[in-house]
């Protein structure tokens, strides 16, 4: 009996993004287990004030990040796998968490590069951690070995 039996994927289409998209890709694969991918708009997320976005910036941003998850989604299907697809607006430290209990998902994966935009999926304001707010293991898909990696913010 396998512990992951359902497994929650974040992408942002990012490198990676990406990089955890084919692992956790792989580890759904080996395991036979149902995956799901999340997408978040967070460029509507002011940072501490609150914005008003226009209608068509509004849209705009749902477009771009329908269209992140579609990619993802065709990724995995590519790969033989059937995944669920998940649109949500918001910051991703509240988004995930809410997420994978909807879901009542094992495993959440998220790619992270030290220092980089992407922390932004396990960490939030106030020192919030993605780790203290899910009841569910977390895969960090990082490649130290990358010297791309470290030569990018």
């Amino acid at each position: 009996m396998t512990p992951f039996k359902k497994i929650l994927l974040c992408y942002d289409s990012t490198r990676e993004g990406r990089r955890a998209l084919i692992q956790g890709a792989d580890l759904a694969e080996s395991l036979g287990a149902e995956t799901h991918l999340l997408a978040i708009a967070t460029s509507l997320v002011g940072g501490g004030m609150v914005e008003v976005p226009s209608h068509v910036a509004m849209r705009e941003e749902e477009k771009r990040i329908r269209d992140v998850l579609r990619e993802g989604v065709e990724r995995l299907r590519g790969r033989g796998l059937v995944a669920t697809g998940h649109l949500a607006m918001g910051r991703p430290i509240d988004q995930i968490p809410l997420v994978a209990r909807a879901l009542s998902v094992d495993l959440i994966v998220v790619g992270h590069r030290p220092c980089g935009v992407v922390a932004r999926w396990w960490s939030g304001p106030g020192n919030a951690v993605l780790l203290d707010q899910v009841a569910c293991s977390i895969l960090i898909s990082i490649n130290p070995s990358d010297p791309a990696d470290s030569a990018k913010p």
